[in-house]
């Protein structure tokens, strides 16, 4: 009887071996790769910038998982992978539960009773799994995490071993974790318990306001790093947006800035190595080795985002750091792979020893941080001295400026506005308020009495010359949901104007030929329920890139009699400078892959807002009509190009 079980197990494999050479017989997609074994395939997101070469392992909640050459195993999206591939992967599963019903005859008793007759390496793990997963020898890569996943279903130990290192901060309520089969969550404020902002003398006039890291927002590091075939260097990459999370919930930064500076080196950072970018989101950029004595000896401090630990100046059991490599980790002795935190440059990973997508600059996916106002100008001889929360919520700020005393007051209401009291050295007070999810008028603190000298924050392609250093980073997450400057008097909660196009629907696609891959005229637009007292129009549509907000249509002194501008209307109002410094019409042209969200802002005036042509931008028109704007509404569409 038992020799018939084996012969049954010996044709299953059998049977996999033929199919899986069958199914493999190379392919080209579009861009005309081919595999280059019958083992392996090259699989393609559809956007095309991940590619993955491999073979096929298991698909399972919409991923694929894939084994490289080197063994390690790679997890990419069924709906984002080509359609040749979705549908292969069908053909294959087929094949795989046609194989398992054939072995299904096999008693698992039989198995267990002497299990050296199929796989002697694997008495324990058939004995967990059942023979039905067993199918063949090229699935024993993956059979160890099957195991773990069937410990953790059956009621064993489910808390990951990442836990240990922020479980201090759950139990203080800081943070809130949770993980499910492949990637850890943590959702944070991003408020640090300790000191902030004293000591930095390099300050772009931001301060720390919670943020929300939460639900979709939340922090995500994967539960099984996978080494890198290529690792990438932190020196020329990922200068924006976060390259690891602290225990607390705090995210890390390049130690880099946006110009190549050591930003510990020059000054921007406080007394813990953190300070606040330019959507007022506080973070690191050293390693923040102060938090080991509250996640307790031996554990990690932080986590890089491709998923491995950082530890502070000591190995976990307490011994010299020897060995790092370029990106500031090694193995131990068991073969893992951590990065430690050093003294000196780069203070953390230099870089990833592990798979991570790059995409605009910062690893991708991560949480987007929220801006209620514009960015700062850096504030010359400026010195924190000091940083309160005076009562939950409400928060001061003191700094000196050439021996004069400053200071900031602010408080963050429950429904994300914030007040915000300016006081200068003469005691004179500026405040300012700022709408959840929208920015306002100001930019901050003023560096003279009453704010006379102070500026608005100049374009992010202003700051550098065209073409040369990496992108602004602190402003990396304050992408869709970050606002331009708006006028301080409007409120898109509480305006009547209503802005609508006949062409697509509110969040709805643009159609293409609105865009660069069509006729290239500009969409109709209409707009009603204007308030009492509006003399003029003015029209804007603006793009947040994750290095600026780019605008491509400006349209003012449009007649207070006009509610709508037709398709490629030229005639009406007054066209003002595109970023390409051309009055027309610019062309969504997209050339990064993915949605995109463009926005068009219509603005009801009071008066004719007081511009030269050569001169008539979107930041521009911002100011002028500053305090001539009765009300407002935004119009939100999508673009994404398919060439």
């Amino acid at each position: 009887m038992f020799k018939f079980y084996v012969s049954i197990v010996a044709f299953s494999i059998a049977f996999w071996s033929e199919s899986h050479a069958l199914s493999h017989p190379g392919h080209s997609h579009e861009k005309g790769e081919v595999a280059t074994t019958k083992n392996e395939r090259l699989w393609l997101e559809k956007s095309g910038s991940t590619s993955v070469r491999g073979s096929f392992v298991s698909v399972k909640d919409d991923f694929v998982q894939i084994q490289k050459k080197d063994e390690s195993l790679v997890s990419m999206k069924l709906s984002q992978l080509f359609e040749s591939d979705q549908r292969w992967v069908e053909q294959r599963m087929a094949e795989i539960r046609k194989a398992n019903e054939m072995t299904r005859e096999f008693n698992l008793g039989i198995a267990i009773e002497d299990p050296q007759m199929i796989f002697p390496k694997q008495q324990r793990e058939i004995q967990l799994l059942g023979v039905e997963n067993v199918l063949a020898a090229e699935q024993l890569p993956v059979l160890l995490a099957q195991i773990e996943e069937s410990k953790s279903n059956s009621g064993g130990d489910k808390t990951p071993e990442m836990a240990k290192a922020f479980a201090a901060f759950v139990q203080l309520k800081a943070i809130q974790t949770r993980w499910d089969d492949r990637v850890f969550y943590v959702e944070s404020k991003g408020m640090p318990d300790h000191q902030k902002m004293v000591g930095i003398t390099a300050w772009q006039q931001q301060v720390p306001l919670p943020q929300s890291y939460f639900a979709d927002n939340a922090w995500r590091i994967p539960l099984f790093p996978v080494p890198a075939q290529k690792p990438m260097s932190a020196r020329n990459n990922f200068m924006r947006g976060a390259i690891a999370l602290a225990a607390n919930g705090v995210p890390i930064f390049n130690p880099l800035n946006n110009r190549g500076e050591d930003s510990y080196q020059i000054g921007e950072l406080d007394e813990f190595g953190g300070h606040c970018g330019r959507a007022d989101d506080y973070h690191y950029h050293i390693a923040p080795v102060h938090l080991q004595k509250q996640v307790g000896k031996g554990l990690p401090i932080a986590y890089a985002l491709d998923g491995y630990p950082i530890y502070g100046y000591e190995e976990p059991d307490g011994s010299e750091v020897k060995g790092l490599d370029a990106f500031n980790g090694h193995k131990d002795a068991n073969g893992q792979y951590h990065y430690h935190a050093s003294k000196k440059y780069p203070y953390l990973n230099g870089g990833f020893y592990g798979e991570v997508t790059e995409r605009d600059g910062q690893v991708d996916p991560q949480p987007r941080a929220n801006s209620v106002r514009p960015a700062g100008q850096p504030l010359r001889e400026a010195k924190i001295s000091d940083f309160v929360e005076t009562k939950p919520g409400s928060y001061r700020l003191s700094y000196e400026v050439r021996g004069k005393k400053n200071s900031i007051e602010y408080t963050v209401s429950e429904n994300g506005s914030v007040d915000f009291s300016f006081v200068d050295a003469s005691g004179q007070t500026r405040k300012e308020t700022y709408s959840a999810n929208r920015r306002g008028a100001g930019a901050g603190p003023a560096s003279g009495p009453g704010g006379k000298d102070r500026q608005p924050p100049p374009r992010p392609d202003t700051q550098r010359p065209k073409g040369k250093g990496p992108p602004p980073r602190d402003d990396a997450r304050a992408k869709e949901n970050a606002r331009p400057v708006e006028p301080s008097k409007s409120s898109s909660s509480t305006s009547k104007l209503i802005v609508t196009s006949p062409a697509f629907e509110p969040n709805g696609m643009i159609p293409v030929e609105f865009t660069c891959d069509g006729a290239s005229a500009s969409p109709p637009i209409e707009w009603k329920d204007a308030p009492e007292g509006t003399k003029f129009f003015a029209l804007s549509l603006w793009h947040t890139a994750p290095d600026q907000e780019k605008s491509y249509w400006l349209v003012y002194n449009i007649p207070a009699s006009v509610t709508k501008l037709e398709k490629n209307e030229k005639r009406i109002g007054i066209v003002g400078l595109n970023d390409k410094r051309k009055a027309a019409y610019d062309p969504m042209c997209s050339k990064g892959p993915g949605l995109k969200k463009y926005h068009i802002t219509v603005y009801a005036l009071s008066a004719e807002p007081k511009m030269s042509s050569d001169s008539a931008n979107r930041a521009n028109l911002l100011a002028a009509i500053k305090d001539l704007t009765l009300a407002e509404s935004t119009l939100d569409f999508q673009y994404e190009r398919k060439k």
